[in-house]
Protein backbone atom coordinates (compact mmCIF):
# COMPACT_ATOMS: atom_id res chain seq x y z
CA UNK A 1 0.00 0.00 0.00
CA UNK A 2 1.30 3.45 -0.88
CA UNK A 3 2.13 5.92 1.87
CA UNK A 4 -0.68 8.53 1.98
CA UNK A 5 1.77 11.11 3.35
CA UNK A 6 4.01 10.83 0.28
CA UNK A 7 3.34 13.74 -2.13
CA UNK A 8 2.05 12.63 -5.51
CA UNK A 9 1.40 9.06 -4.36
CA UNK A 10 -2.31 9.55 -3.77
CA UNK A 11 -5.17 11.43 -5.43
CA UNK A 12 -5.90 14.83 -3.95
CA UNK A 13 -9.62 15.14 -4.66
CA UNK A 14 -12.50 13.79 -2.59
CA UNK A 15 -13.64 11.72 -5.57
CA UNK A 16 -10.19 10.27 -6.18
CA UNK A 17 -9.56 9.43 -2.53
CA UNK A 18 -13.05 7.97 -2.15
CA UNK A 19 -12.62 5.75 -5.19
CA UNK A 20 -9.19 4.59 -4.06
CA UNK A 21 -10.40 3.68 -0.58
CA UNK A 22 -13.99 2.67 -1.41
CA UNK A 23 -13.58 -0.85 -0.05
CA UNK A 24 -12.27 0.50 3.24
CA UNK A 25 -15.10 3.04 3.42
CA UNK A 26 -17.74 0.36 2.76
CA UNK A 27 -16.19 -1.87 5.41
CA UNK A 28 -16.18 0.95 7.96
CA UNK A 29 -19.80 1.82 7.20
CA UNK A 30 -20.85 -1.80 7.68
CA UNK A 31 -18.90 -2.07 10.95
CA UNK A 32 -20.61 1.10 12.12
CA UNK A 33 -24.01 -0.29 11.12
CA UNK A 34 -23.32 -3.58 12.91
CA UNK A 35 -22.40 -1.75 16.12
CA UNK A 36 -25.52 0.38 15.90
CA UNK A 37 -27.70 -2.67 15.30
CA UNK A 38 -26.19 -4.36 18.38
CA UNK A 39 -27.01 -1.22 20.38
CA UNK A 40 -30.63 -1.44 19.25
CA UNK A 41 -30.33 1.52 16.89
CA UNK A 42 -31.78 -0.23 13.87
CA UNK A 43 -32.90 2.98 12.11
CA UNK A 44 -29.36 4.38 12.31
CA UNK A 45 -27.90 1.07 11.11
CA UNK A 46 -30.28 1.07 8.14
CA UNK A 47 -29.28 4.64 7.30
CA UNK A 48 -25.55 3.82 7.19
CA UNK A 49 -26.12 0.61 5.24
CA UNK A 50 -28.10 2.70 2.76
CA UNK A 51 -25.13 5.02 2.30
CA UNK A 52 -22.90 1.99 1.68
CA UNK A 53 -25.36 0.55 -0.82
CA UNK A 54 -25.57 3.84 -2.73
CA UNK A 55 -21.79 4.10 -2.91
CA UNK A 56 -21.40 0.50 -4.08
CA UNK A 57 -24.12 0.87 -6.71
CA UNK A 58 -22.66 4.14 -7.99
CA UNK A 59 -19.24 2.55 -8.24
CA UNK A 60 -20.69 -0.42 -10.13
CA UNK A 61 -22.43 1.90 -12.58
CA UNK A 62 -19.22 3.81 -13.21
CA UNK A 63 -17.45 0.55 -14.11
CA UNK A 64 -20.06 -0.66 -16.62
CA UNK A 65 -19.26 -0.30 -20.30
CA UNK A 66 -21.36 2.31 -22.13
CA UNK A 67 -24.62 1.01 -23.58
CA UNK A 68 -24.53 0.34 -27.30
CA UNK A 69 -26.95 2.36 -29.24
Amino acid sequence: MADPAQPGAQPTTVAGISELYLGNILYALERCALAMAEEGRSADATFYRGIGRMLAEAHGKSKQPPAAG
